[in-house]
Order: C-alpha cells, then structure tokens, then sequence
C-alpha cells in the first residue's frame, strides 16, 4: 500500500492544479467586471453626445465583456467537467451574460441603446456581487446530475435577463413622462424617445421574458416529475417563480387595456422584477428549500 506522504503529494499537486485553472476562469471574469465598467461609462457619454463612434465603442466594449464571459464560464465548465451554472456565482454570471447579449440584440432591434447605463449599472453589481460566492471548482452535488439542468437553468436566467432590460426601460419610461408632463427635458433625456414608444418597447421585451420563463417552468416540472414523482411541490422557488409569472401575465393583460397602459404599465414591469430579485436572491439564500443555495 503507497505510504501517506505519497498520497498527501498527489493532494496537493491536485489543489494547487485546480486552484490554478480557478485563476484562469477568474481572470476572464474579472476582465469582464472592468470592462463592463468602461461599457456604462461610454453608454453614459452617448445619452449626452449622441456620437455614432461612442455608439460603435459602447457596443464593442459590450461584446468583448461577452467574450470574456464565455471564455470564463467555458474554462470553469472544462475543468469542472459539468456545467457552470451549477451554482450562485456560476448562475449569476450566466444572468449577466445572457443580460448584455439580449441588450445587443434588442438594442438592435428596437435601438434601446438609450437604457444601456442602466442595464450595465445592474448587470455589473451582479457580476461583482457573484464574485463572493465563487467556490471554485466542486463536483456537481448528486441532485444536480441530470440533463434537465442543461435547458432547465439557462431558459429560466435567460428570462431574468429580459426582465432587467424591461426594468431599465420601465425607469427610463418614468423618468421620460415625468420630464414631457413638467415641459423641461433634461438633456441626457432629450434625445430618448418619447415615453409612449418606451412603453411599447417594455412591453415587447417583457413579452420576451414572459415566454422564457414559461417555458422554464415548464421544465423545470419535468424535471421535478423525475426527480421526485411530481410535477410540483410548492417549492418555495417553485411558489416564487410562479409569482413572478404571474405578475409579468398581469402586465401583459393590462397592457392591452389602453386606459392601463403607460405608468401603470412602467410602475407593474418594476414590481415585477422586484419579484424577481426575491425570487432568485431571496429563495435561494434566505429561505431553505430544494433549490435553496445555502
């Protein structure tokens, strides 16, 4: 049988090989928390300038925070062996991540490039809060071991995504009707549309979110139907979630009554995401359950 000082070697080999892929994921991400920074900066400066250069940097600074997530998120899934969502600082960073990337798409799309310091404000304190809750690299806990996991998790982080930039749009929109009922603009609000486009714009992005989390919870009670032989256990994450779900179909209702649209509208999108910060922050670290973090 190999002596003990054999065996407290290969541990230590094996800590000081996974504390240094640890620094080779961390450093991606950390690269993406500067740049990020950078990226509300140069949004800022284009709420005031309108330049279509600040634009074009806002956006590049934009993707490559993108890259250094992926670069980050794909080590930790490499030396991990499984995915890196797996827990709040992986899960956290995937937010973000689909965040900018549903930015820069909608921000094509429907040219909301006007909310990007808002988005970036909040993604960013995500990004850095997640930073306390890096563990390294440990092995997937046995609940975990299912492929649900890999469809389950990102559909359901995606449509928290979508619900920030909503959110970010719900203030703009605020921000933007209180400016047009005093008759003074501000002039880092002059050039933002006018608050009844806002308000179709939060609508179509929470639209987005809304069949997001649909269909994440959809699998996820297939996923519960296979781990534990029901579809639903009401699951304080479970109750939440649906909470949350609720509401954005109650925003979503409202909005075809014109007489509910606008403020009512703006003011339900940010009760929304509220509900969801509750249902990610508080559920998963306050409150034990089956999904709880603590």
């Amino acid at each position: 049988m190999p002596d003990g000082g054999a065996y407290s070697q290969y541990n230590s080999n094996a800590a000081a090989a996974m504390s240094a892929h640890s620094l080779q994921y961390m450093e991606w991400y950390l690269a993406a928390v500067i740049i990020y920074v950078f990226a509300f900066a140069v949004f800022v400066g284009w709420l005031f300038f309108r330049n279509r250069a600040v634009l074009i940097g806002g956006v590049a600074l934009a993707s490559a925070g993108v890259i250094c997530q992926v670069a980050s998120l794909g080590l930790r899934w490499f030396y991990s062996g499984h995915v890196p969502w797996n827990d709040l600082y992986g899960s956290l960073s995937v937010v973000v991540l689909w965040t900018v990337v549903l930015f820069l798409i909608f921000g094509a799309r429907f040219s909301i490039w006007y909310a990007g310091p808002i988005v970036f404000a909040v993604a960013d304190a995500l990004l850095a809060y997640a930073s306390g809750w890096n563990k390294g690299l440990e092995p997937l806990v046995p609940s975990l071991k299912s492929y649900w996991i890999v469809y389950h998790v990102p559909i359901v982080l995606a449509a928290y995504a979508a619900f920030l930039i909503s959110f970010a749009t719900s203030v703009l929109y605020l921000y933007k009707r209180r400016a047009e009922l005093a008759g003074t603009t501000p002039r880092w609000l002059a050039d933002v549309p006018p608050s009844s486009k806002l308000d179709v714009v939060t609508y179509r992005v929470v639209a987005v979110g809304e069949i997001l989390l649909t269909i994440g919870i959809v699998l996820g009670a297939l996923w519960a139907h296979d781990a534990w032989g029901s579809y639903w256990q009401w699951d304080p994450k479970e109750t939440a979630a649906l909470a949350s779900w609720l509401v954005y179909a109650a925003y979503l209702h409202m909005h075809t009554r014109p007489s509910w649209q606008g403020f009512n509208s703006a003011v339900t999108s940010i009760v929304g995401f509220a509900s969801i910060l509750f249902c990610y922050f508080g559920v998963n670290i306050w409150i034990s359950g089956l999904h709880s973090y603590k």
